[in-house]
């Protein structure tokens, strides 16, 4: 954005931080509910101050054009935007910085550069927007590599095609979310896919990790508007054909999507596109009791109503984000539609949210709202979720654990799953001697099971801050797999989760992915650590490289 300077080492832009009132607003719910918080605010060092290893590799005279050991640009390719890199930002540990970030500017640069790196055994780390809350673009990597880059796609940001008769365009891999949508609009359609980082992401990320999006209901995923992908790796280019649907074997885009750069570099891709909306509905729904307002939010996702918005949160997460306070939490619900009316949809929503005890403060909106009034629940969430991370920031910044985990599981174990995580969150924050609370919402709701998101708010210790957090994080994690919950429902794996992904994950699929690895990446550079280790294969491959480049 033009006159906006993206920060190093937290969230979004520079100018966009939290300050003046809003850092006082802030601070001052803080300690309304945590008193004995210590909130001196702590500043990150000057990059000069970091000490930043020197760059290990030297790139082909055919690519230096592409490389950068600026570092300022290495500092910002170090970690990704989850609360443990801001804090190893903020105390200055920067120990594993990519020793060039790489942007190619075709295709043919991504192919050559995987062509060097895979003979000369430097780890590559496929990079979108940096938004990565799980370690997933992290450049940690183990010794028996030369070095490694970040390979930066931010110079692929063209829209190539828009099919407007099938409704779908082919996009390359580099463009954020708002640039996307502006180079569709012209042409009246949208990709429609929001993620709370939306600003700060991209195509090829959201297509590398799964990424949950816009919608509540049924399109929950990139997953489902992909019509086929163009991926890169080391043995060659995958190309699937652009179809609606194909029964013809498993299908190679699920092979990539997920596969966060593990497997190949997505460089672009054909995605189902909607039409622009023009009928907006949506309410806000309060409820005194828990239980009904969870039964409520299952009726409506059980109906075929379809929802574009069908977020439950719970009293604590209604109060601190919504500003609203009840007994037993918040349904906001929203439809919309390019075709017809939706106020029918949200009505008949609103009646199976009655039947629950679900009552009304605001009476529901229809028609175009877009431009609407302002102040409800509603309006307060979609407000606090856009800022939560320039917030989250704020608080890391004055020694506040302030961090999400989110999973999915069915209905009829969701009671005992929310119990079990609130317990040892509960549990973890006594043994790590942090006062705080936990907060629950629903992001995404189907038929047979929710995805619950957790935040946790809890005054830390600034010596001790990420140690806490990873003992909290281990314990939740942990119990949400005993509870038959996943270890991620939309922010991939990563380096942070895998642990429990590797037990979650069925053993033959295990084998199937180390396969797939060796045949499409035989150097094993890609993204190492993340999905799958190197198998024996892999290890003496990168063991010959590394002896005979050091």
């Amino acid at each position: 954005m033009v006159g906006k300077h993206r920060s190093w080492w937290g969230w979004g832009h520079v100018e966009d931080a939290v300050s003046g009132a809003e850092a006082d607003a802030l601070t001052g719910r803080v300690r309304a509910v945590l008193p004995e918080a210590d909130l001196t605010r702590h500043d990150p060092p000057p990059v000069a101050e970091l000490g930043l290893r020197p760059s290990r590799v030297v790139p082909p005279a055919s690519l230096a054009r592409l490389c950068s050991t600026e570092p300022t640009d290495r500092a910002a390719h170090a970690h990704g935007k989850a609360f443990r890199d801001v804090v190893r930002n903020l105390h200055g540990d920067v120990r594993h910085p990519p020793d060039l970030v790489v942007r190619p500017a075709s295709e043919q640069d991504v192919v050559d550069v995987l062509d060097w790196c895979a003979r000369d055994g430097v780890a590559v780390i496929p990079y979108g927007g940096g938004s990565s809350v799980v370690g997933g673009v992290e450049p940690r990597v183990h010794d028996g590599y030369a070095g490694a880059v970040s390979l930066d796609l931010g110079r692929l940001d063209r829209v190539l095609e828009v099919d407007r008769t099938s409704r779908a365009a082919r996009i390359q891999a580099g463009v954020f979310g708002p640039a996307l949508e502006e180079r569709l609009r012209p042409h009246d359609v949208t990709l429609r896919h929001f993620p709370q980082s939306f600003e700060f992401s991209t195509v090829g990320g959201w297509l590398a990790t799964r990424a949950g999006g816009h919608y509540a209901t049924v399109l929950t995923h990139i997953d489902d508007l992909v019509e086929s992908l163009r991926v890169v790796t080391p043995s060659g280019v995958s190309q699937s054909r652009r179809l609606p649907a194909s029964g013809a074997g498993p299908s190679p885009d699920r092979l990539f999507l997920g596969s966060e750069g593990a497997l190949g570099v997505v460089t672009e891709a054909w995605l189902r596109l909607q039409d622009r909306p023009r009928w907006r509905a949506d309410a806000a729904v309060h409820f005194d009791d828990h239980d009904a307002a969870v039964g409520a939010t299952r009726a409506v996702a059980q109906s075929g109503l379809h929802p574009s918005n069908c977020r439950l949160l719970d009293p604590a997460e209604a109060l601190l984000n919504a500003g609203a306070a009840t007994g037993g939490g918040v349904l906001v619900l929203g439809f919309e539609s390019a075709d017809h009316p939706v106020a029918a949809a949200l009505d008949r929503a609103v009646e199976l949210c009655r039947d629950h005890g679900g009552t009304l403060p605001e009476p529901p909106r229809h028609g175009d709202v877009s431009g609407g009034r302002g102040g409800g629940a509603v309006d307060t969430w979609r407000s606090s979720f856009l800022r939560m991370p320039y917030q989250r920031d704020a608080l890391a910044a004055r020694s506040m654990i302030v961090e999400t985990f989110e999973t999915a599981c069915t209905w009829d174990r969701y009671p005992a799953l929310r119990a079990a995580v609130l317990d040892a969150a509960g549990a973890a924050l006594a043994e790590v001697g942090a006062t705080g609370v936990v907060t629950c919402r629903f992001t995404h709701v189907y038929p047979d099971g929710p995805a619950p998101y957790f935040g946790v708010y809890a005054a830390g210790r600034w010596d001790g801050m990420l140690a806490q957090w990873d003992q909290i994080k281990h314990a939740v994690s942990e119990a949400l797999l005993a509870a038959g919950g996943t270890i991620t429902h939309h922010h991939a794996v990563g380096r942070d989760h895998r642990p429990w992904y590797d037990r979650q994950r069925p053993d033959p699929v295990a084998l199937a992915l180390r396969a797939a690895k060796a045949a499409l990446d035989p150097s094993w550079v890609l993204n190492p650590g993340v999905l799958v280790d190197a198998g024996s294969a892999g290890g003496e491959r990168v063991a010959r490289v590394g002896a005979r480049t050091g």
